[in-house]
């Protein structure tokens, strides 16, 4: 018992979670993102989504997840796709395998870091908000 709570200890202290802490719905924050129509740099294959910073691994990640399409009824079902918004080579390819088709064709890895950067810096800061933030377009 005082093992685990000399583990835990530092982690209250510094407001962090453990690492197998589950998140809940009000620890999440959240920023709907959008293509501008001229933008170059956008890297993901749909026009807009939802950036978010949750906890993984007893870390904050920041994901992206594709918005509802605007041809979908509301009663219907939607489970959207998301992926991992990070300049870490081996978590944007390996830790996206399941979804990569949500990146926009990249010629390399260094050209998806290149893209991606901007974004992850941008959910970095999202995740320095308050927990449970809604953070609305332009506001970071």
């Amino acid at each position: 018992m005082m093992a685990q709570m000399a583990v835990a200890m530092p982690l209250m202290l510094a407001g962090e979670q453990g690492m197998f802490h589950f998140p809940s719905a009000d620890e999440v924050r959240l920023q709907p993102i959008s293509r501008a129509g001229n933008e170059a740099g956008w890297p993901f294959s749909v026009d807009d989504g939802t950036l978010a910073c949750v906890w993984s691994g007893g870390q904050k990640v920041v994901m992206f997840f594709e918005g509802r399409p605007e041809g979908l009824e509301e009663d219907e079902t939607f489970q959207p796709r998301q992926v991992i918004v990070t300049t870490d080579p081996i978590q944007l390819t390996l830790g996206n395998m399941a979804s990569r088709d949500l990146f926009r064709p990249a010629a390399s890895v260094e050209e998806r870091i290149r893209l991606v950067a901007p974004f992850a810096r941008l959910g970095q800061k999202l995740c320095d908000q308050p927990a449970g933030a809604r953070v609305g377009h332009g506001e970071l």
